[in-house]
């Protein structure tokens, strides 16, 4: 026998849980039952589509025993089983990026993140929240390379530092014990001894209500054993009897008539599928005859999952052919932008044998993506559709009557429309915004879901939004572009100097405070017939109602004082000009119609690429301010130099750039504020 320490993050983990990690301890066995579920659906994929394994023999299905007296529940499936390698991979370590992180969140808020820990793919160790030791007996299906059956393996471990592995002989106890002494029997059990807390879990009631709440679509029978008392008509104990009973319906639900099924349904086939706690916020149910035919159920998780921006993220799809599962491993299934989609796709047109390489470029896979796509992007816009039909009013009394129906009843507490879309925007509107500069084919649509602040009341608050429609009927008569402002955060953007001629003038502004906005939006360009103008952008002034001979003339008159600005300045700027858009600040910066923005550069750098040249902004300043008016008459150079420096620096903390040189705006500002 061979001891083996865990994982530094798998300690960590274990810690947690035993600590009282999840909030619900029942589901630690849909996690394991689901585990089983895997295993079952990996070997049937290989028994129909890999040569070496079409010899294994697949009878499928999920025991669970139970010993009040000892306080054991056991959970046995005939699936694909492990090698000593899978053990220490799949039970030692955790072996994803971001490890660390998770972690970290997860001890920030235990009850609050608990959720997660499921879907980061960990689930076998919520079994220690009930157990005090575990023991895990396997076998791999298939053959070693020199052609015998593989070896029978023990992992046991109390949940603490290590765990002991060690080769078992077929001819032992434990392998005789769950039918694992022939050599062709493969599989896994998983014997968890209950921890003190927990004994409840050793009863035939308890798993019964457990599978059918959480695991009654498992695709596989789920068999309960136990001993059944015999009773005469006077109620004495005559004797006992050993019985087996299926306690799940076993049938794949995304294959039901959608009349057949209730929302409790959808949701707990959720929460089996992808490991959540929590219920979705919406699922969509398809099934399409005709050219192709297939079936799709996807679901949106009402919290982005903790992977969403990595750039290892983890498919949230499963693809099945004629319900036999064939990978959930696959990124192509659906574009990047929804990779926070889960769900199932079943066709029964693809072969079984479908490699990876044949179905990234395979037609009828992509038939059935882009139409899945269509089909998502169109339940999303009902859903902002539904919020903006239920009037404010009707909201308030919606929530009104759940606060007063469901103090002690959770189902009254349903969620409004316009709560499920403030949801959705608050936690996916920015991955959708990545498909505004990746899907060209449903551009037109995503313009009409993904949502903004705005500096109009619409657009300003908690939980309010606008879209472009929204923008294109409240714009001013005769105006010809959508104006939006970038940068990295909202309260600094309401506040830019650069939106004070636009205020002034009327003119909404969409605030734009994610960092992909300046990659996506100067891409889009139109929306509809109308141009897209960045108000942090040289040439964006020009409606803003300015004589043009006048400030031709203005500019001409203040030509001195920017060529003083521009000298003291030198290669700090690209140009110095009389600006049109400020009415109260001194100064502000943008960036030339050809340059990336200071963000987009900032972002970049960050990416590696350290080798770029840096943005020169063009400054403006205002005329009419007194800081930049005492330069008109003033030949001290030094001064000159420090009213620049500042009017540059000030400009450049307000837009949230960083100063190259901090210390020496400090110097400037002091000199300045001692004369």
């Amino acid at each position: 026998m061979a001891t083996h320490q865990f994982q530094t993050e798998v300690n960590q983990l274990l810690k947690l849980i035993i600590h009282s990690l999840y909030s619900n301890k029942d589901i630690f066995l849909r996690e394991i039952v689901s585990n089983a579920s895997d295993a079952l659906d990996k070997l049937k994929y290989l028994t129909v589509s890999k040569d070496e394994y079409k010899q294994v023999r697949f009878d499928p299905r999920i025991d669970i025993f139970f010993d009040e007296n000892k306080k054991t529940l056991t959970v046995q499936d005939s699936g694909i089983g492990m090698d000593e390698a899978d053990l220490n991979a799949n039970l030692g370590t955790i072996a994803r990026s971001g490890t660390k992180a998770f972690l970290e969140q997860l001890e920030k808020d235990a009850q609050k993140d608990s959720a997660l820990i499921g879907q980061f793919g960990v689930g076998f160790y919520s079994a220690f929240m009930a157990s005090s030791r575990i023991d895990v007996i396997t076998r791999k299906a298939g053959k070693t390379a020199d052609g015998k059956f593989n070896p029978l393996y023990r992992w046991s471990s109390t949940g603490t530092e290590s765990y002991d592995l060690e080769e078992i002989k077929a001819d032992s106890e434990d392998a005789k014990c769950y039918g694992l002494d022939k050599e062709d029997a493969h599989g896994t059990v998983v014997i968890m001894t209950l921890n003190d807390e927990s004994s409840e879990y050793a009863s035939r009631w308890k798993v019964e209500e457990l599978v059918k709440r959480y695991s009654d679509h498992i695709a596989f029978p789920i068999y309960l054993h136990y001993v059944q008392k015999k009773y005469d008509d006077k109620g004495k104990e005559t004797g006992s009897e050993n019985k087996t009973e299926q306690i799940n319906s076993a049938s794949a639900l995304w294959k039901r008539p959608k009349s057949e099924l209730k929302k409790e349904d959808y949701d707990n086939f959720y929460k089996t599928l992808s490991h959540d706690t929590a219920d979705p916020l919406m699922y969509v149910h398809t099934h399409a005859e005709g050219t192709q035919e297939y079936t799709t159920l996807f679901y949106v998780p009402e919290r982005a999952p903790f992977d969403m921006y990595q750039a290892d993220y983890k498919s949230g799809v499963k693809l099945y052919v004629k319900r036999v599962f064939i990978t959930d491993d696959e990124k192509e299934l659906l574009p990047p932008y929804l990779r926070f989609v889960r769900g199932i796709i079943d066709s029964e047109d693809l072969p079984l044998n479908v490699s990876r390489e044949i179905l990234q470029q395979n037609r009828i896979l992509t038939a059935i993506k882009t139409a899945s796509v269509k089909k998502l992007l169109s339940e999303f816009k009902k859903l902002a559709e539904n919020a903006k039909k239920e009037a404010p009013s009707d909201g308030k009394a919606a929530a009104d009557k759940n606060a007063e129906a469901g103090k002690d009843d959770k189902k009254a507490a349903a969620k409004t429309a316009a709560d499920i879309w403030n949801t959705f925007v608050s936690q996916y509107n920015r991955p959708l915004k990545e498909g505004l500069y990746s899907d060209f084919a449903n551009r037109d649509e995503l313009c009409e879901i993904i949502r903004f602040k705005s500096t109009a009341p619409e657009g300003t608050g908690d939980n309010k939004w606008t879209s472009f429609a929204d923008y294109v009927q409240r714009m001013k008569s005769g105006q010809k572009a959508i104006y939006y402002i970038t940068g990295n955060d909202e309260q600094n953007l309401r506040n830019s100097p650069l939106l004070e001629a636009y205020k002034a003038k009327g003119f909404e502004v969409l605030i734009m405070a994610d960092e992909i906005d300046d990659i996506v939006f100067p891409s889009l360009g139109k929306y509809k017939d109308f141009d897209l103008k960045a108000v942090n952008r040289a040439g964006s002034d020009e409606e803003l109602g300015v004589d043009k001979k006048e400030a031709e003339k203005k500019e001409k008159e203040f030509k001195p004082v920017t060529e003083k600005i521009k000298k003291a300045l030198g290669d700090g700027v690209k140009d110095v000009h009389l600006s049109k858009r400020l009415s109260d600040s001194p100064s502000c910066i943008v960036v030339d119609e050809n340059d990336p923005s200071l963000q987009l550069e900032r972002m970049m750098k960050a990416m590696g690429q350290a080798g770029l040249a840096d943005v020169k902004p063009i400054l403006e300043v205002n005329g009419e301010h007194p800081l930049v008016a005492s330069l008109k008459d003033c030949e001290d150079e030094q001064r000159i130099a420090d009213v620049s420096g500042v009017l540059l620096d000030q400009a450049l903390l307000v837009s949230g750039a960083e100063l190259k040189d901090p210390a020496d705006f400090v110097k400037k500002l002091n000199r300045l504020l001692t004369k």
